[in-house]
């Protein structure tokens, strides 16, 4: 079932391409596209032709414009101007701080140390205020390089009142745009996906307009799992895979890899109901080649998945994998560009997004409600 759902996602992306042409002038006749099979290789042909291609990538990197140096002990540099954070704060900043605090909740904007957290609660200029909720506790059973949050073998059992204070919370602060997240608990037998679905169910009930992005772990590849939490009622089905396919065994803990990352959210698209979008991120500046970042998106799209976002990894301590290089933001416009034309319905991609950003989340937003306006008529 999932051979088919793939071919035929790919024949989709193919036949949506040679019924638009992607660049013309107002004087030169629009030229006819060669035909490319339904193929992840045909896929390649295509975006070989039409779209940004891996030589401007080169052209920025031969210029110095597609990375700035990391400073190091014996060389200290500043970070680039793009990468400076803004300090927090706000009337709903402090309403939300006040009441995670009051109720125990934890959020992966503070456990992380998010440099947007203080834009996204606030609401910032697109006026959609959201926050990033996370359940089953403060302590992941993972360890992956790049991830800030503690780890445990065996970390304390779950609250069984988490997923009523977190619907209650979430529903008294006015927001537009949830996104509820989770530390992986492969001690648990069901990995905590009922435990999600519970808190999306709840919160559904008491806010069904508030749009809920559920952004899981890869639960190990467990088809039942992921059904339970696909099937619970969220708008936006969100599992990361973080890094290119090449360095997944470096990046990540070595539960998790790229294929079963893909056949999560492949399975996610085939048990959701209709019109229930899926979303995947990954780091830039953690040793990827332009080369293996293009090749993973061309996997991603293949694989059907709608929106997809690029952000800069930063090193949350010296503990933690040391930051490779710090991407131009030229160079993420460029794979925003490319990410476009490969057919994603979005794709974020700057220096300070992160996979759950305020300004991704207003446009997934309206396009979700423009798509139930455009069923409903």
């Amino acid at each position: 079932m999932m051979q088919s759902r793939f071919t035929s996602v790919v024949r989709a992306i193919s036949s949506a391409a040679k019924a638009r042409p992607f660049s013309s002038t107002i004087d030169s006749p629009t030229p006819t596209k060669p035909d490319f099979p339904p193929t992840l290789a045909g896929l390649r042909a295509r975006l070989a032709a039409e779209s940004p291609t891996l030589s401007d990538f080169v052209g920025l990197q031969t210029n110095n414009l597609y990375s700035v140096e990391v400073g190091t002990k014996k060389k200290p540099l500043p970070k680039p101007k793009w990468m400076r954070e803004s300090i927090p704060g706000g009337e709903k900043y402090v309403q939300i701080k006040a009441k995670l605090r009051e109720l125990k909740l934890h959020t992966v904007c503070e456990e992380a140390r998010c440099p947007n957290l203080g834009e996204c609660w606030s609401g910032g200029e697109t006026g959609t205020a959201t926050a990033t909720i996370m359940i089953l506790g403060d302590t992941c059973t993972r360890g992956c390089r790049f991830c800030n949050v503690k780890t445990s073998r065996t970390p304390p059992p779950p609250d069984p009142d988490e997923p009523r204070n977190v619907a209650e919370a979430i529903a008294s602060w006015g927001l537009d745009y949830v996104v509820i997240t989770s530390v992986d608990r492969d001690d648990l037998a069901d990995q905590g996906s009922g435990h999600f679905a519970e808190t999306v169910e709840k919160l559904k009930t008491l806010k069904p307009n508030m749009l809920i992005e559920a952004l899981v772990p890869d639960f190990r590849g467990d088809a039942g799992c992921v059904e339970k939490v696909a099937k619970s009622g969220l708008d936006v089905f969100a599992h990361n895979i973080e890094t290119v396919e090449e360095l997944q065994r470096v990046v990540r803990d070595h539960r998790a890899n790229f294929k079963q990352s893909l056949d999560v959210l492949m399975m996610a698209k085939e048990y959701a109901p209709a019109g229930t979008l899926t979303k995947t991120s990954i780091m830039l500046g953690c040793g990827e080649t332009p080369d293996q970042v293009v090749k993973t998106m061309e996997k991603v799209r293949a694989a059907g998945i709608d929106v997809m976002t690029f952000g800069q990894y930063m090193r949350p301590s010296k503990r933690h994998m040391p930051v490779s290089e710090y991407i131009t933001p030229e160079a993420f416009e460029k794979y925003r560009a490319l990410g476009m034309e490969m057919g994603f319905r979005y794709v974020a991609s700057g220096p300070m997004v992160r996979s759950s950003y305020k300004a991704g989340e207003f446009y997934i937003k309206s396009m979700i409600e423009s798509d139930r306006s455009a069923a409903s008529s």
